[in-house]
């Protein structure tokens, strides 16, 4: 999860538009430069869209600590070889040698103690404005899936952030929605380290919540606490447990979780992900 979610409805909804045929793959970093590719991609979206501030050594990146532990999956343009979308896979093994999750530098996850070996952690997502579409998310999903079928990971870990660029009032939308759901959590809550006062901001500004978080709720992913403040992003961060054997059972079948009808198995990548919970 941890995936952005900035102020243009056309990131979450994925309208369909014409644009040239794209030859699309998706595989894990294996060099260097792809790593660095993906940081340069991130940067690019992330200062653009949200007004992020990075201090990375090196202009131009989005890198810190935790890239050199993590797995990076990629979506190349095959025509232009272009990283063009982009998750950030931190694994429990991995966890333990980069110091901890990337979560823990804005929640206390002690409330995940006793499942912390069986999280798998996801960030750090984006996707090149021309490449928004169906195909780009789902080859980045079903990427994600097989790495989470292969190691039986029973729980996905990240954020949802939401940009402050509107003073906080669609993140205060969003934690009018769900702080009912977040007591669903049993046994499982995380603290914000510096929390948003969501709760101040005015309850008569209109604000929609963002597709992508409505969807996730969908998929059976729970907001395991309250939401935190991340200055350098200027964004709020909803943390997000998705437990696997809870996931919504239609989706379980389209993400390859259970054997599917063949009819689903035959899912165009050319179909728009309006209905789709990501």
């Amino acid at each position: 999860m941890l995936i952005q979610v900035p102020e243009q409805s056309e990131y979450c909804s994925f309208k369909k538009k014409k644009q040239k045929k794209q030859q699309l793959s998706v595989s894990l970093a294996k060099k260097p430069k792809e790593v660095k590719a993906a940081q340069r991609l991130r940067h690019d979206v992330f200062s653009q869209e949200y007004g992020a501030n990075f201090h990375a050594a090196t202009p131009g990146i989005d890198a810190d600590k935790f890239d050199q532990w993590c797995d990076h999956l990629l979506v190349h343009d095959q025509s232009t070889k272009r990283v063009v979308g982009t998750y950030r896979i931190l694994r429990p093994e991995q966890a333990i040698q980069a110091g901890g999750f990337y979560s823990e530098s804005e929640f206390d996850l002690s409330g995940l103690s006793s499942i912390r070996h069986e999280i798998v952690e996801f960030g750090r997502a984006c996707i090149d404005p021309e490449y928004r579409s169906g195909p780009t998310l789902m080859l980045l999903w079903s990427g994600l899936s097989a790495l989470i079928r292969q190691n039986n990971y029973q729980y996905v870990l990240g954020c949802a952030s939401v940009s402050l660029r509107d003073d906080g009032v669609t993140a205060a939308e969003v934690w009018r929605s769900v702080r009912g759901l977040v007591n669903q959590v049993e046994g499982f809550r995380v603290t914000p380290l510096h929390p948003y006062p969501v709760d101040h901001v005015n309850p008569q500004l209109p604000a929609n919540i963002p597709a992508l978080i409505a969807g996730y709720l969908k998929l059976g992913v729970k907001v395991c606490g309250e939401p935190a403040w991340d200055p350098d992003f200027n964004t709020v961060d909803f943390p997000m447990l998705l437990t696997v054997s809870e996931m919504n059972a239609r989706y379980k079948q389209r993400l390859g979780f259970e054997d599917q009808p063949l009819k689903e198995q035959a899912l165009s990548q050319a179909e728009s992900v309006e209905n789709i919970p990501f």
